[in-house]
């Protein structure tokens, strides 16, 4: 892509609104606490120390609203405290610029790495940054200083308390991340009737895992239904795949394929109605025709071989997940149930291991749930992860390097410069700059028109009416409640309410009120020329790495290809070492998966060349490891339990998958084509020894044929043209990985 194409897409995607969801009432209590903390605080201590305890709750108000599975009243008060502790020693180093300077310079490296425990942590660490060059130049002294940062940070105490007496929707965002992979594998199973080998986008699911993990508080609190119904769905998913596969499942035309469609559309009417239970906190209400299709004995006359034995470990998952959600049918069953398989031993490819498992909600080995340590625990993990982002390649720390180097500038020119409240320019710097490419190109244009719009809308008002202190806390609340109420709806329109709000309670306080919105709209246009010119001079591309990405996606969906297969020769329960293996590898390839569509959808907005891996052949190679994907999450659906017969030639194979992957991965990432001529021998030489589970033999042959697309792919790098959103506009239709 040219330069001109990039800085065009990227303006475009800086101004663009967003068509979102509003959370009026979350907006409402956080504009509450902030109104609580202004006219408290104007009330008893005057308008000084008021701007300072209202850019705490403000700055509060805002991590609740960050995209985090944390206890919002734990985000309000780590933000406050933090934001007290960074504008204390602002305070201290104020009246001295060349320490001042230090200062800003080594918080503003921090809070660049800080961007390695995740965009939450990023956000909240900048915009104490950003806050800390406003608030400094409030005070006059020690004493006052440390009054401020004591009222900052009891803002932040306003909004957890705020949140505690007033919730909204307790448990909201993780029954909606739970009811949209529940929706979204509905979606899956009614599509299969029409299509099926379509594809499936596993991001609900992944979302969903992430949201189950819990802290101990929240596992005393957590509601029943969050709690195993995750880890159902999950197990499901890959028995759809398989019914509906025509060379696994069920036949390709008949009856049998017609009883494979009906089995389908009522499981998609099942997750649908538990979808809709688990977001409400409602009772589940079955359709009665699609509990009647799912007890019809018809599916045992009509089903044989793989088909019949999906279907009976469909039932028994789907009468589980029913059971966790919800104990009490609406709906009428006018058949008995089949009668199930016997317990022991077990039939290949039955309802063997349905309990939920040590990850069924989310739960961790001896304590009933994933859990997610608190920010104490987290502290030393973050800083593990840090010093691995300590070397050259790092774009965390190229990030925090660039963001330090032209917030320092930034705050040097704008104090030389003859406008007056030059930390606009830094401001500015600090807030657009992120780790990537698009976000700081498309943030530094929003930037600059959110603030010219908010900044004139504000600065007119404040020179024609010349508000007292009262009104102007009135206008800045006002600000801050429309923030909140569209912060989701796109970064431009948040900048607007943002800018006036700061405008509002300086004017407040008495300080800017002479500085015009020519001069505020030049320093917002420095900073952000600043920050694009930064990154052009000192860029972390990530186009050179999708090689290497590609590469570890191989790598782990080959060891989670291994896993699968060798499970036949080791049958076991999904609890065991074994089913372990397969659960940890298909994380692992998950994240390969994220970390490889992250990469690649980065990497179509920069203006570099592709260096060896075209658009071309990136969604070609991505279609390969999706299929390789798909047919390991098939051989998944049909794993063995305890006492089923091994099959010994799986152990083999498994191993040389296992080999042949990581020398592929090694080749790919090296820039070479990878060869796939090893497991064609073990496979040539399976052929004369025999192995007699189907499932086995007919899957091992297409994950070679999907290694060999890889391939063909590779050798046939071009610089084709690519459809409209890129390969990773297509990553959610194409990747079928679970």
């Amino acid at each position: 892509m040219s330069w001109l194409r990039a800085l065009k897409d990227t303006a475009l995607s800086g101004l663009s609104v967003e068509r979102r969801r509003l959370e009026p009432f979350v907006a409402l209590r956080g504009t509450a606490g902030l109104a609580v903390v202004v006219f408290g605080t104007l009330a008893l201590f005057g308008p000084s120390v008021a701007a300072s305890a209202a850019f705490g709750a403000f700055q509060a108000g805002i991590a609740t609203f960050q995209r985090s599975w944390r206890p919002r009243p734990v985000l309000a008060l780590a933000s406050g405290a933090s934001l007290g502790v960074s504008t204390f020693l602002g305070y201290l180093t104020g009246a001295h610029s060349g320490l001042f300077l230090v200062l800003l310079a080594l918080w503003t490296f921090l809070a660049g790495l800080a961007w390695t425990a995740g965009p939450t942590a990023g956000v909240i660490a900048s915009s104490n940054v950003a806050i800390m060059l406003v608030t400094v130049t409030l005070p006059t002294s020690v004493a006052t200083a440390a009054g401020h940062a004591a009222v900052i940070a009891a803002g932040g105490l306003v909004q957890a308390a705020m949140i505690v007496l007033f919730p909204v929707r307790p448990w909201g965002l993780q029954r909606d991340a739970l009811a949209d992979a529940l929706a979204a594998l509905g979606d899956y199973a009614r599509r299969l009737r029409q299509d099926p080998t379509a594809p499936f986008d596993p991001e609900p699911l992944m979302t969903a895992r992430s949201a189950a993990a819990v802290t101990a508080w929240q596992a005393r609190r957590r509601p029943a239904e969050l709690h195993g119904a995750r880890g159902l769905a999950e197990r499901i998913r890959p028995v759809l795949a398989s019914l509906a596969d025509p060379e696994v499942g069920g036949a390709a035309e008949g009856p049998e394929r017609d009883r494979v469609r009906e089995l389908l559309a009522a499981t998609g009417s099942v997750l649908d109605s538990t979808a809709r239970a688990v977001r409400h906190g409602t009772p589940v209400h079955l359709a009665p025709a699609a509990v009647a299709a799912l007890r019809s004995p018809d599916t045992e006359a009509l089903l044989t071989g793989p088909a019949r034995r999906a279907a009976a470990r469909l039932v028994p998952l789907l009468d589980l997940l029913h059971d966790v959600v919800e104990t009490d049918v609406v709906a009428v069953e006018p058949t008995p149930p089949p009668t199930p398989a016997p317990a022991s031993p077990t039939p290949q490819g039955s309802v063997a291991g349905t309990e939920p498992g040590p990850d069924s909600g989310g739960g961790e080995r001896g304590t009933g749930y994933r859990d997610r340590p608190g920010l104490l625990r987290l502290l030393p993990l973050v800083l593990r992860d840090i010093r691995g982002e300590l070397h050259r390649d790092s774009p965390i720390l190229r990030h925090a390097v660039r963001v330090t180097a032209v917030t320092c500038a930034g705050d040097v020119l704008g104090a030389a410069l003859p406008l007056g409240h030059g930390y606009w320019a830094p401001m500015t710097v600090v807030m657009v700059m992120r780790p990537d490419f698009a976000q700081t190109y498309g943030r530094s244009v929003a930037r600059f028109g959110g603030t010219l719009v908010g900044v004139a809308l504000a600065t007119g008002i404040v020179q024609a009416a010349h508000p007292g202190g009262y009104v102007s806390a009135a206008f800045a609340v006002v600000s801050a409640g429309l923030m909140y109420l569209l912060l989701r709806t796109g970064y431009a329109i948040s900048q607007v309410f943002v800018s006036a709000y700061v405008v509002f309670l300086l004017g407040m306080a008495g300080a800017g009120v002479s500085q015009t919105v020519r001069e505020r709209a030049l320093l917002t246009l420095l900073g952000g020329l600043l920050a694009m010119i930064a990154y052009a001079a000192f860029p972390a591309w990530e186009t050179p790495r999708l090689r290497a990405r590609l590469a570890d996606w191989l790598l782990t969906d080959g060891r989670y290809a291994a896993a699968v297969v060798g499970h036949y020769a080791r049958p076991g329960d999904r609890g065991g070492p074994e089913g372990r293996e397969v659960r940890e590898t298909l994380l692992a390839t998950r994240t390969a998966r994220v970390a490889w569509h992250t990469s690649e959808e980065r990497a179509a907005h920069e203006p570099v060349r592709h260096r060896g891996l075209s658009p071309a052949t990136a969604d070609r190679a991505e279609r390969a490891l999706a299929q390789f994907a798909r047919v390991a999450m098939l051989m998944e659906a049909h794993l063995p339990g305890r006492g089923v017969t091994p099959v010994p030639a799986a152990a083999g194979l498994a191993e040389v998958l296992r080999e042949t992957t990581e020398a592929g991965a090694k080749a790919v990432r090296e820039g070479r084509v990878p060869r796939w001529d090893t497991l064609r021998d073990a496979l040539a030489r399976r052929d004369g020894e025999g192995v007699p589970d189907e499932v086995v033999r007919s899957a091992a042959d297409r994950l070679l044929e999907a290694l060999e697309e890889l391939s063909a792919a590779l050798e046939g790098d071009s610089d084709g043209p690519r459809s409209p959103g890129g390969s990773a506009a297509r990553a959610s239709e194409q990747d079928p990985s679970a």
